[in-house]
């Protein structure tokens, strides 16, 4: 099991390398840009070329089953649920092959309605609320991947 966390603009970067450590799991960083501050004897940083897509498709293609990803990226999470990886959001909200649906569908119609002025873009900023949440839906991944080794 190894944990990938779509990085460039990730606030849980700490809290995923703590959690790692406590169970001995390779943390795979991967950005765009060089990450500062981030070390830990299982912790690798991969930067990528600059694109749109670079560290997603980086993702996808190392993922496998029984994996976990970080990002809030709702299409990245799309392609790694279909290799059967388990993921969630910073704010803790897991996806699931069960939600990744919905979730795809409710990002195509905020898009399309922010495009249109019928909303507007703005996001409620990261708490403490998130990151406890965060974490804990991580240790429950981690738990749950870990009880059900194939």
């Amino acid at each position: 099991m190894i944990i990938y966390v779509d990085a460039d603009a990730c606030p849980v970067k700490d809290e995923v390398i703590k959690v790692a450590a406590r169970h001995t799991l390779s943390v795979y960083m991967v950005s765009n840009a060089f990450l500062r501050n981030i070390s830990g004897s299982r912790v690798h940083c991969i930067v990528v070329a600059e694109g749109a897509d670079e560290a997603d498709d980086w993702i996808v293609e190392q993922i496998e089953e029984r994996d976990i990803f970080v990002t809030a990226d709702i299409l990245l999470a799309e392609r790694c649920i279909k290799k059967k990886a388990s993921g969630l959001k910073p704010t803790g909200k897991e996806f699931t092959s069960e939600n990744i649906g919905s979730t795809v569908a409710m990002r195509n119609l905020s898009t399309h309605l922010r495009e249109t002025g019928e909303i507007s873009g703005h996001n409620k900023p990261f708490d403490k609320k998130d990151r406890s949440a965060f974490l804990q839906t991580l240790e429950r991944i981690i738990q749950h991947n870990l009880r059900h080794k194939s």
